[in-house]
């Protein structure tokens, strides 16, 4: 019997290093139903779940998650 290495990661929320699980989501679901439906397919999140989006949208909403950081980000910096 072998055993793996347990997985760590960490993420920075307001200057703190705070541990995330690997099955936990970084994303709030009311973030990723807001970018499903902005980027057309909630309506499979509703009837699939999230497991039966096409690797492409998980892809993409990531890449729009990301977008909307760096845009607070950088509103914060204007102030």
């Amino acid at each position: 019997m072998s055993f793996l290495p347990m997985l760590c990661v960490y993420g920075i929320i307001e200057k703190e290093m705070v541990p995330l699980s690997r099955h936990r989501s970084i994303m709030s679901y009311a973030l990723k139903e807001e970018i499903a439906k902005e980027l057309g397919f909630y309506d499979t999140v509703q009837q699939e779940g999230w497991g039966g989006i096409k690797a492409r949208d998980a892809g993409n909403m990531v890449k729009r998650a990301v977008e909307m950081a760096e845009e607070q980000l950088a509103s914060r910096q204007q102030k």
